[in-house]
């Protein structure tokens, strides 16, 4: 499929505006996008963990840092 943009030519927040407007307008029709069933297994267990007061929780900048560490 041929994109209908030179996305080489575009600048970085002419990209980031044209994702941002994508997101969007997929957002707005998300019934319409499929999910794969091991993605609601996962989604399904972890709703059960919270509701079984088993599922622990991080605050974000924590999450940042250890997510920087496994990267660097």
């Amino acid at each position: 499929m041929q994109s209908p943009v030179d996305l080489k030519q575009m600048t970085v927040p002419d990209k980031l505006r044209l994702m941002e407007a994508l997101w969007d307008e997929l957002c707005s029709r998300e019934e319409e996008i499929p999910v794969p069933d091991w993605h609601k297994r996962v989604l399904d267990a972890r709703e059960r963990q919270i509701e079984e007061g088993k599922a622990t929780f991080i605050d974000w900048e924590t999450a940042k840092e250890r997510i920087a560490k496994r990267i660097s």
